[in-house]
Parts: structure tokens; C-alpha cells; sequence
């Protein structure tokens, strides 16, 4: 079996490669020297440090409070976990994502997301170097893998990252199948449970005014279905015209990253 740290680089590897045939992956009229910057660090901190760490301390500490406890939950059925992962995992993080453009000191934390005018696989994990090392969704999966939960966790990861690569893509997989006629209950009922890229894009839209553009909602990851339970999802088929952050002052690149380090 594949590892899922092996198979997740190579599905952002996919899509990466999808944008660059449909040459949406650099478009140079919106992307800058910046944004390079401010991904690449975001990118391979995330992946090669904050992750690791948690899922290297967080054992420690349950075993600190719980001696013994590895594997202490591998009993449950894999439908169990998932339901688990589900709630402890993507729903915590619809929450911190919904909190992050509600708190404004939380924001800070992640602005750098939103602040690329443009869409695509690239600003996955583009945040600040502090938004994903207090997500706690992340600390409860590093626990519950700690606790057993590691087989179903790699497959659940996996198609959590490619839902969350694909809704963040410039190659619209979405709209192709808006387009066919017999597939709209299906894709009716698509957008209302994962992240697509229109539900997405909306999120990252720069003009409230616009009629698709919806930062304060649209939150879900990979389930959009958070912001259909909890009433903050805005489904229109559309894509913005314009992507960034609306209202705000351009700031410098460390301080989207390492703020509150950086304050300037």
C-alpha cells in the first residue's frame, strides 16, 4: 500500500500539472514574486515541520496524562472512525476556518490565504506559519491516529487533501458538470455535501457586491455540508471575477507569515 505522505505530494502534484496544461498554474498578470514566496514557506513548513511536530508531541502528551494508551481505540469499526474523524477533524476545522474571518486577531492568522488574487492548487496550504500549528482539528487527529485510528486516518486524509486540492484548483472540474444536462440532481446533491471549486472560489472572491462572492461563509473544507448545517453556505454555480481580500491594506509578506512576530 502506497503511503499516504507519498500520495498526497503526487495528487497536489496532479492538479498542479492539470493547471499548467490549462495554463492557470502561474497567471502572470495576478501572481508575483510575493506570492511565490509566501507559498513556498507556508507550503513546506506546514508539511515538512508543523505536522510532523504535532503528530511527534502530541502521543507524548496523551501518554504523559494516559500511560499505555497506543492503540487504545483500534477496536472500532472503520465507519466508527470515520464518523469520528468527520466531526473531530473537518468540523473543528469548518469552525477554526469560520472563527479565523470573525476574530480579527484570528485573521491575522490567516490572511495570507486570502490575499493571492487568483485561484489555485498553489495557495492550499498558503497561510501563516502559525494558522495550522493551532488548528486544533490537527492535534485530535495526531491523537486519535495515536490512539489507533491510523489505517483509516492515511485513506481519509487522502481524499480529504484531493477535495480540498481540487476545490482550490484553477481547473474547474465543477463546471463541466454543471453543464450536462442529466447530472444536476447529482451535482445538486455534490455541492451540498464537499467543497467544489464554485462553492470555494466563492470564498476567496474579492467583491461582496458581486452576487457570488461569499468570505463570510462557504468555510467547509471537505465537507461543504458544515455550511449547510450551520447556515452559512452560498451555492451559485458561479465563479467570481476577482479574487483577494476586500477593504484591507496590502501588507508586507512576514507579516503574513509570521505575524505576531512581524507586526509592521
Amino acid at each position: 500500500m502506497i503511503s499516504e505522505k507519498l500520495l498526497v505530494p503526487a495528487i497536489f502534484a496532479a492538479f498542479a500539472l492539470l493547471e499548467i496544461i490549462v495554463g492557470r498554474f502561474h497567471p502572470k498578470d495576478r501572481s508575483s514574486r510575493r506570492d511565490i514566496l509566501i507559498e513556498t514557506v507556508s507550503s513546506l513548513t506546514i508539511v515538512l515541520v508543523t505536522v510532523p511536530a504535532i503528530f511527534a508531541l502530541a502521543p507524548l502528551l496523551v501518554e504523559a496524562v494516559r500511560p499505555g494508551s497506543a492503540g487504545a481505540l483500534a477496536f472500532l469499526p472503520w465507519w466508527a472512525m470515520v464518523a469520528i474523524l468527520l466531526v473531530a477533524d473537518d468540523m473543528t476545522q469548518y469552525w477554526w476556518h469560520r472563527a479565523s474571518h470573525n476574530i480579527p486577531w484570528l485573521y491575522n492568522l490567516h490572511r495570507a490565504h486570502h490575499s493571492g488574487a487568483y485561484m489555485s492548487v498553489r495557495i492550499s496550504y498558503r497561510n501563516n506559519l502559525f494558522y495550522y500549528l493551532f488548528m486544533p482539528g490537527i492535534w485530535i487527529a495526531a491523537v486519535l491516529v495515536h490512539l489507533g485510528f491510523y489505517p483509516v486516518y492515511a485513506v481519509y486524509l487522502v481524499i480529504k487533501m484531493t477535495i480540498i486540492f481540487a476545490a482550490h484548483s484553477a481547473w474547474r472540474w465543477d463546471a463541466a458538470l454543471y453543464r450536462i444536462p442529466a447530472l444536476r440532481p447529482v451535482m445538486w446533491l455534490v455541492e451540498r455535501v464537499i467543497s467544489t471549486p464554485a462553492t470555494h472560489s466563492a470564498h476567496h472572491g474579492l467583491d461582496r457586491t458581486d452576487g457570488v462572492t461569499h468570505y463570510k461563509g462557504n468555510y467547509g473544507n471537505l465537507l461543504f455540508f458544515w455550511d449547510v448545517l450551520f447556515g452559512t453556505a452560498k451555492i451559485t454555480r458561479c465563479y467570481p471575477e476577482r479574487y483577494g481580500i476586500e477593504g484591507m491594506e496590502p501588507v508586507s509578506a512576514s507579516r503574513e507569515l509570521l505575524w505576531p512576530l512581524v507586526r509592521r
